[in-house]
């Protein structure tokens, strides 16, 4: 089975193929051809997997590439002491609500940013609780008729925020991420650890057992 896994994010890229089975093969978007932007304009994490989804999927089909379907998702840490926020603006807080802050010059200087607004945000508060939340929406092509099927399915790992940076694996938040049953980090714990405990892994052991139906 091929599947075309809506990013080019080389770190989820990774995780994702170490975690699928192997008689499925993941795709991305750069090897199937697919250079356009997509406006994440959702307010959910649900509503954006599934805006980048559909527009892959439409990408594939007019072309009717050799795919059985695509699959896009999007996660979100939620800090419980600030009423989930980040949420879907996970990617992106470092300047939500800081117009002063100069762009980034690359994708570490972004994470590192974020990193440093969640520490801030969290200054003084003993409330530490978090969850990262995946949400994958899946449209797969239909072997009996032209409507595909559309399913969505989440995984969710629970944890807390440390009080500084530990560890340089992972990528985004890991290095302040302390999942539950855990002392260290996710930049810390080897990724085979991480790719059977974390948010993503719980979220695509789910669109497995859909796929296996």
């Amino acid at each position: 089975m091929k599947l075309v896994f809506a990013s080019n994010n080389a770190h989820k890229l990774a995780e994702v193929r170490d975690i699928m089975p192997s008689g499925i093969e993941v795709l991305s978007l750069r090897e199937i051809g697919f250079d356009h932007e997509i406006d994440e304009t959702g307010t959910t994490l649900e509503e954006n997997s599934r805006i980048k989804a559909e527009a892959v999927y439409q990408y594939v089909n007019a072309r009717k590439a050799d795919v059985s379907g695509v699959f896009a998702d999007d996660t979100g840490l939620e800090i419980d002491a600030l009423g989930g926020r980040p949420g879907v603006y996970t990617a992106r807080w470092y300047r939500i609500g800081e117009d002063s802050i100069p762009q980034p010059a690359g994708e570490g200087e972004v994470f590192a940013a974020n990193r440093a607004k969640a520490l801030r945000e969290l200054e003084g508060k003993e409330n530490r609780g978090a969850q990262f939340r995946t949400v994958i929406t899946l449209i797969k092509f239909s072997e009996t008729n032209d409507r595909p099927s559309l399913v969505q399915v989440e995984g969710i790992v629970r944890g807390r925020i440390a009080t500084e940076e530990y560890g340089e694996g992972g990528f985004g938040y890991d290095p302040i991420f302390v999942p539950e049953g855990y002392d260290k980090t996710f930049g810390e714990l080897p990724a085979e650890i991480k790719n059977t405990i974390s948010h993503r892994a719980k979220a695509l052991e789910n669109l497995v057992k859909v796929l296996e139906k």
